[in-house]
């Protein structure tokens, strides 16, 4: 049997990282079995559509790589694959027909008045268990009724006795009280399909071997099944994935800031490195591998291995592991993207090729998001003012005292320097620290200080030399001497 899987997301928006979880765990399924990965747009719920959003679906899936082998952009052989456009082809309505005949479902004409006043509490929360009341109708009821015109749903007809069990490749069997299973609508009284329905036909009729999903629709699955059983068809293996939360533990929100691909990308993220953090997010390859590629998660991906347990976004593990993709990028890469934001923050440079190659070489190995360059580098165009007490420390031995000696010792030296090229200011340096007698951290602190401003930077106060050049970097050691009462 060839593996099939399916995304079927709805165009609401942005793409929440729990979807995109669940596109990637389904292309991985397909992938690593040779199988196929189709796309599925659910446009059902009229309400909630936002314009744009199918675009934006498409872009997100390649960008982050997922290419699937069948979609409404693509065609394929079980189309169409656009859910209204299914509608308009008559495929809910006549499978939902089909029930009814055979007393797996019944049209329903209750008023929304009457169905507000089955409404009761469960468990903290306002639920509508509908009493099967218009199960009662005759048939010639339901004819008189229909041809009025009266409005009216289709509902599916679950037993209140017994129990029914399925399978989660992830939970194992689960057993649930048929009590517990409400009559959900099938066809809602403008035509269309709820999500429930919708997604069993289309997968079913789309040949759908593996469902993946999150584990919130663990509770909706014994309706699943019933309609399975109904039609005589084979039940699907379910894959359900474990809850995303944020650090603090709670379901991840779009208050986060971080919740969707798009959000993750503005913020400076690398598509692919979003792609290989979200795999992470509740299952792990066998060696415990971090760092992997599109390539590589498909050829270790085992979603047995996908945990239970709910998973932890942590913003600065993914900080961290974007960083390790922007190490390992050909450095002629890096600079398309670097360089752009490191004109922006210093204008001065923007003409200077030279500085430019070492200011993208400097960044390159240190930062973790693209928008951490401006603060990594903007101490070159500008001296902003700054507290003395950096000048202290107590493993490089300074203070403000010793700082303000060394400076003044420095200054005569650096300006009898005409070469301020990084090599040969680091041997003059270097001897003069020497002939002195000090240790390089006690010269070097309060130079990179008096250059920048700054406790950390970049690079080493030589490479701020160079940098800034001769005559800009004695201004800085001058204005240093002066905030230390020189």
């Amino acid at each position: 049997m060839k593996i099939r899987t399916r995304y079927a997301p709805s165009p609401t928006g942005k793409m929440h990282v729990g979807n995109l979880r669940t596109a990637l765990y389904a292309y991985l399924i397909a992938r690593h079995e040779n199988g196929d990965f189709l796309l599925r747009i659910e446009d059902t719920d009229q309400e909630r559509f936002v314009e744009g959003a199918t675009d934006l679906i498409y872009r997100t899936l390649k960008d982050t790589g997922l290419k699937h082998d069948e979609g409404p952009d693509v065609g394929g052989p079980v189309g169409p694959y656009v859910q209204s456009e299914r509608v308009k082809a008559g495929i809910y309505q006549r499978y939902a027909e089909e029930l009814v005949a055979k007393k797996e479902a019944y049209y329903c004409f209750c008023t929304q008045e009457r169905l507000d006043s089955l409404k009761q509490q469960i468990e903290g929360k306002e639920v509508m268990v509908y009493d099967k009341h218009c199960l009662s109708l005759s048939g010639e009821e339901v004819r008189e009724k229909l041809a009025a015109g009266v409005p009216h749903v289709i509902r599916q007809n679950n037993p209140r006795e017994g129990k029914t069990v399925f399978t989660d490749e992830l939970y194992g069997e689960i057993e649930v009280d048929n009590a517990e299973l409400d009559d959900m609508v099938l066809i809602k009284s403008d035509g269309y399909p709820t999500y429930n329905f919708a997604n069993v036909v289309d997968d079913h009729l789309m040949g759908i071997t593996h469902v993946v999903r999150g584990n919130e629709y663990i509770s909706s699955t014994p309706k699943y099944n019933r309609l399975y059983e109904a039609f005589g068809w084979d039940i699907p293996v379910y894959i359900h994935c474990p809850l995303i939360t944020d650090e603090e533990h709670k379901k991840l929100s779009k208050r986060s800031g971080h919740s969707s691909f798009e959000d993750l990308i503005e913020q400076g993220f690398l598509a692919e490195a979003v792609v290989n953090f979200v795999a992470l997010l509740g299952w792990s390859p066998e060696d415990n591998r971090e760092i992997m590629s599109l390539n590589d998660l498909i050829d270790c991906f085992d979603y047995h291995r996908i945990s239970k347990s709910p998973a932890v976004f942590d913003y600065q593990k993914l900080r961290w592991m974007n960083g390790e993709y922007l190490k390992a990028m050909d450095p002629g890469n890096f600079r398309k993207l670097a360089e752009p934001v490191i004109r922006e923050t210093l204008p001065a440079f923007a003409d200077d090729e030279s500085k430019l190659e070492k200011l993208c070489a400097m960044v390159q190995s240190r930062v973790e998001i693209l928008p951490d360059i401006p603060g990594m580098i903007r101490f070159f165009g500008e001296l902003a003012d700054y507290d003395t007490a950096i000048y202290c420390h107590k493993k490089m031995k300074t203070d403000e005292a010793s700082s303000l000696a060394v400076l003044k010792e420095l200054i005569p030296f650096l300006e009898a320097q005409e070469d301020y090229s990084n090599d040969v200011i680091y041997q003059a340096l270097s001897g003069w620290i020497t002939e002195h007698g000090y240790k390089n951290g006690y010269v070097l602190w309060p130079l990179r200080i008096a250059l920048s401003g700054l406790a950390t930077t970049p690079c080493g106060a030589t490479e701020i030399l160079e940098l800034l050049g001769r005559e800009e970097s004695l201004r800085r050691m001058r204005k240093g001497v002066s905030l230390l009462g020189g």
